[in-house]
């Protein structure tokens, strides 16, 4: 490795909430068990209505259960599509789709201090004018078939490769993603792999994802 290159920091878990939180309480403590199983750097909050929007009240309830809690972790709380309600609610940050409003808009709304995500799907030009406009990370994907979120398009790990290659934005990974599929992306690129269902979904619980996510993360940053 050249000198004058520093080296690539371990990639890390991003997770995203299940579609719908029909108990708060019992996902909070889902939620503690996973964070006290190893690193997660930001949980999204990503919960949507019967008309595709986001469910204002769940996203409020949910926050406001789980982001002392989460933030005491080291975790970010990263609200989807809204960047008023991320302002409101005091969250680190917001995620937006180029379907909720243009980054530049959301970063005018959440100010400089805010954390501020956007989607990119397959497109290195749409990557790049959201690094312009003030993203500070971009979302890739879908890297795999998922049936968390409608209307994705897939995604190569050429992407990752030139992206980690090229620019220095921090770059996400989703889609589909789980313990036994995560490895190529991480060693694409993938800054932080955004995952739901292999979370909270895993057969052996959410905990026992996280530390596995963990684990397989530690292993492919020490070769």
């Amino acid at each position: 490795m050249a000198e004058n290159i520093p080296p690539r920091e371990r990639t890390r878990l991003y997770l995203i909430t299940p579609p719908r939180i029909d108990d708060v309480a019992e996902f909070a403590a889902i939620l503690e068990g996973a964070l006290e199983a190893g690193d997660v750097a930001s949980l999204q909050i990503r919960l949507k209505g019967a008309d595709g929007k986001i469910d204002v009240a769940a996203t409020r309830e949910v926050t406001e259960t789980v982001m002392a809690m989460a933030q005491a972790y080291g975790t970010a709380i990263i609200i989807n599509d809204s960047p008023e309600l991320a302002v409101e609610l005091g969250a680190d940050g917001v995620h937006v789709g180029p379907e909720d409003m243009p980054v530049k808009k959301a970063r005018e709304i959440i100010g400089s201090d805010m954390i501020l995500g956007a989607t990119a799907k397959d497109s290195r030009h749409a990557a790049m004018a959201a690094g312009e406009q003030g993203a500070d990370y971009v979302a890739f994907g879908a890297f795999y078939p998922t049936e968390t979120k409608a209307g994705t398009v897939p995604a190569d790990l050429e992407l990752l490769e030139f992206w980690q290659e090229t620019m220095e934005l921090p770059c996400v990974a989703i889609g589909g993603i789980t313990v036994d599929n995560a490895a190529p992306l991480v060693t694409a690129g993938a800054d932080f792999l955004a995952v739901s269902s292999g979370v909270w979904n895993h057969p052996e619980g959410a905990a026992a994802a996280v530390f596995a996510f963990n684990a397989l993360l530690d292993s492919l940053h020490s070769r």
